[in-house]
């Protein structure tokens, strides 16, 4: 119950006609039988070596990578010496003075705590002296995390000697602010603060704080932005909440410490401010929406919270009632005295979980807000004009009379009040709209589940009236349904209805509003985390023209198939593919389209993604997209290595050509034969083979057929595409690969692997076979080159990895046995290609994570759990 005062995206068409003799390629490891080459390929087939050799390292153990972390960790700490001397000192004078439990004594903290009583006693000393104590095990614990977050970047960055300098500077300088802004508000008779007036508090965060919104100037903007962000936001709900004097430090601490290091680094256009982006716009909405639903939460954890913003918690969390309260409710009458003790019963069941709802509620809205959502907007205004209108209502009840009640209202309204201003303030950084079918399922699902629980109380109710009190009526359990769907502080604002005494009416007052609610809040999670993006036709059209027209990469003919779309620049000279998978919109390769727009799209595809709150990784790209996201401050890794094979000049002679020759001659003594086909126009014999031998290489592997870069049968059915097939007399089909067209200026200039699959028991040698006749073949016509497809994964390792790149390395190792992606690309090295790494672009290091997932959705959307498993058993083997 509420207390007043509580603490508070057409291509030309291919040779159609048959040549033998001519013949394309495959792309798996050592006598692959079947894989994809323009991306991660399969693993070896029959009679190919599957390890990557007997001294090849093997997945670590997650012990060993436990240590390595542990290892790596104390190696930063070394570095920082600064750090482990105010770590050791901080435990040690703690430990000397018996604080380390509760803090210092009250005869000691009188001489080394800060705060307007021991200041104006004249202790000058405590502002510095408050920085060697805290004030209890919890204040330990805290502080020594965030000195290890903050002192060993500011060592690196500042130096040791500058780090303790700005440390005792912010800490001089914040507890002398923040006591002098609680004595001001005290003798203005502002009652916060003067209830905290009379506090003394130590401990080195305030210096902390100050530091780290100092080192904050020396990170790039990216993490500057949130850095600072953090720096003032956790003080803040820390000061509006709990409300302590120490609170109060910090955040004077803070805001000197970013105060100062805006002065520190003027003159430094490198540092200079940026205007917050969509993205960053809707990140700072959303967590000033997690500020206001966590901290009610962190204020439960004080016995004595005495913040601002704390008056009236309880709106957004409920609280079990006292004794006292119990006691005052029962004085009023005795239906008053059986709903408190029904409200105080909620909390020994499952439905004390409704005492949390608004704080769930706002962390769902919080999530549509980052994306950007109207409807998540929507939703946050009508949920915080409520809470206002409800307080007016309140206040207006209980009058105007007192100047202390008058405050305790305008306190409470400041919250949503601001959270309104802010909301409207930023409402044109939320325009997305969900799809009208959304809406239509979303609303179902709602009133579904709303309608059901509504049902369950007031019919089973009714047949079991008995177990109300007084006996339940339909009518009077129709009165109780908003006690079933609210928080159990809002009861007292409800009519009367049936309180439940009977095991049965309990169980129904127990779970039929957390069931509605639990539904509700994955519904709208799932909503929010799952957008629907919509390929139109035309568009498809349009990039496979301009792809025809200009080119793109060896790559960019995957942008025409199924599941991608598609973004157009300004004048409709370039184009980018993309998908978007948990908010990441990810490419398919580079941007295509005329050679002189397409480094400038990769910077519009970024601003295009930020107004849509996604965030864009560039998959599989060209040194030239690289460094043109290079020029936007994005990080970059290497994930796969394009095998490029020059044609003009090819030659299957030397030494080096061995296998390839051996694979031409066995081919010809066992009469296996090379053939042309478009695959919507071969036979449906050969057909038939086709969707056999890529069935049962699909089945032996357990896990679904992979997509995105890797294409399949699908792919397979597109007039540009050449399909190159091995077979003998009997038209028996030993091996197939299909091959992508690369355009400039309308016509094909050279081709790219993709589809490969061979036949268990056919010609060992038919992959090598079908890569060196198609070779000949587009080396005939005059094609330039033709591209292998990448390697994911593996890399020629002409350069030593560093940091990221060996996780990738390890990660590429570890899925050998299962994917070969390193046989692979030593198959690859038979033909003598140039090595061309491509790479993945990204523009922040903390969406790596995300950036996976998308990625691993992307390769295998219909991986079952089974499969999962499966998966995780041959790695684990």
């Amino acid at each position: 119950m509420i207390r007043l005062g509580a603490a508070p995206a057409r291509a030309l068409a291919g040779d159609r006609t048959r040549q033998d003799g001519e013949q394309p390629c495959p792309r798996v490891p050592e006598q692959p039988r079947g894989g994809s080459a323009s991306g991660a390929a399969p693993g070896p087939g029959r009679g190919s070596g599957r390890g990557s050799g007997p001294g090849a390292p093997g997945p670590r153990s997650p012990r060993r990578l436990a240590r390595a972390a542990a290892g790596l960790a104390a190696a930063r700490l070394g570095e920082a010496p600064l750090t482990l001397v105010l770590l050791l000192g901080l435990w040690t004078v703690g430990a000397a003075t018996g604080s380390l439990n509760r803090g210092p004594s009250d005869a000691l903290l009188e001489q080394v705590g800060v705060g307007v009583p021991t200041l104006g006693e004249g202790r000058w000393w405590t502002p510095l002296t408050s920085l060697f104590w805290c004030s209890g095990t919890g204040a330990y614990l805290f502080t020594s995390l965030l000195l290890l977050l903050v002192a060993p970047a500011a060592e690196r960055r500042l130096g040791p000697l500058r780090t303790l300098g700005v440390l005792v500077a912010g800490q001089l300088a914040g507890t002398l602010a923040g006591t002098g802004a609680v004595a001001a508000g005290a003798a203005s008779g502002e009652q916060w603060t003067a209830s905290v007036a009379g506090q003394t508090a130590v401990g080195p965060g305030v210096g902390l704080y100050a530091l780290a919104g100092v080192i904050g100037y020396r990170l790039t903007v990216l993490w500057r932005h949130r850095l600072h962000l953090l720096v003032v936001l956790v003080p803040l709900v820390m000061t509006l909440y709990v409300g302590h004097l120490q609170s109060v430090q910090r955040f004077a601490g803070a805001l000197i410490g970013l105060a100062a290091g805006a002065l520190l680094t003027r003159g430094r256009p490198y540092l200079r401010s940026h205007r917050s982006s969509y993205t960053e716009t809707r990140v700072l909405v959303a967590l000033c929406l997690v500020a206001a639903a966590l901290g009610p939460l962190i204020a439960s954890l004080y016995d004595n919270a005495a913040g601002p913003l704390n008056t009236f918690s309880e709106i957004y969390l409920s609280h079990r009632l006292g004794p006292e309260e119990v006691a005052d409710f029962c004085a009023l009458s005795a239906h008053d005295c059986a709903r408190a003790h029904a409200v105080e019963r909620i909390f020994d069941t499952p439905a004390r979980l409704m005492a949390t709802l608004f704080p769930a509620l706002l962390l769902v809205l919080a999530e549509g807000l980052r994306r950007g959502l109207r409807l998540a907007w929507r939703i946050t205004v009508a949920t915080e004009l409520l809470w206002t209108a409800m307080l007016v209502r309140l206040f207006t009840e209980t009058g105007t009379g007192s100047g202390g009640v008058l405050q305790y209202f305008v306190e409470a309204l400041l919250l949503p009040l601001l959270t309104l201003g802010l909301l409207l303030a930023t409402r044109k950084r939320f325009p997305l709209l969900l799809p009208r079918a959304v809406l239509v399922r979303l609303t179902v699902r709602l009133g579904g589940a709303l309608a059901v629980a509504s049902a369950a109380y007031t019919g089973l109710g009714v047949l079991a009236a008995a177990q109300f009190e007084p006996g339940a009526t339909f009518g009077g359990l129709v009165a109780g349904l908003p006690a079933q769907f609210l928080p159990p502080a809002y009861n007292d604002l409800l009519p009367d209805y049936p309180i439940a005494v009977g095991p049965f009416a309990r169980a129904l007052e127990t779970y039929c509003g957390p069931a509605f609610w639990a539904v509700a809040l994955v519904a709208l999670l799932l909503v929010f985390r799952r957008p629907v993006v919509h390929a139109d036709a035309e568009d498809a059209e349009r990039a496979r023209a301009l792809l025809t027209e200009h080119g793109g990469g060896t790559l960019s003919f995957l942008t025409t198939w199924d599941g991608n779309h598609y973004w157009f620049d300004e004048d409709g000279r370039a184009a980018v593919a993309y998908r978007v998978l948990n908010t990441v919109a990810l490419t398919t390769g580079d941007p295509f389209g005329d050679p002189e727009a397409r480094a400038r799209a990769v910077a519009g595809f970024a601003r295009y993604c930020d107004a849509r709150g996604w965030t864009p990784c560039f998959y599989s790209v060209t040194p030239e997209t690289r460094a043109a996201a290079g020029q936007l401050g994005w990080r970059s890794l290497q994930v796969a290595e394009d095998t490029v094979v020059a044609l003009p000049g090819l030659a299957f002679t030397g030494r080096k050509w061995q296998d390839i020759r051996t694979a031409l001659n066995k081919a010809g003594k066992q009469g296996i034969t090379a053939e042309w086909w478009s695959y919507p126009e071969a036979p449906l014999a050969l057909k038939e083979q086709i969707r056999a031998i890529s069935e049962e290489w699909v089945s032996e592997k357990g896990l679904p057929e992979m997509g995105f870069t890797l294409g399949g049968l699908e792919e397979l059915d597109d007039p540009a595409v050449r399909l190159l097939i091995a077979v003998d007399g009997d038209r028996v089909v030993h091996g197939l690969t299909s091959w992508m067209p690369v355009y400039e200026n309308g016509e094909p200039v050279g081709w790219t692997l993709d589809f490969m699959r061979r036949r268990s028991d056919g010609f060992r040698g038919v992959t090598e076979f079908l890569i060196a006749s198609a070779a000949l073949g587009f080396k005939q016509e005059g094609a330039r080159f033709l591209s292998l497809s990448g390697a994911p994964l593996a890399r020629s390792e002409q350069e030593p990895p560093a940091g990221l790149q060996k996780t990738l390395d390890w990660l590429g190792r570890a899925l050998e046995p299962v994917y070969g992606f390193r046989s692979l690309l030593a198959f690859k090295a038979k033909f003598q290609p140039e090595y061309r790494p491509m790479y993945m672009a990204y523009p922040d290091p903390a969406a790596l994570p995300s950036i996976t997932r998308a990625i691993g959705k992307a390769y295998l959307p219909h991986l079952t759990p089974a499969q999962g498993v499966r998966l995780m058993r041959k790695l684990s083997a």
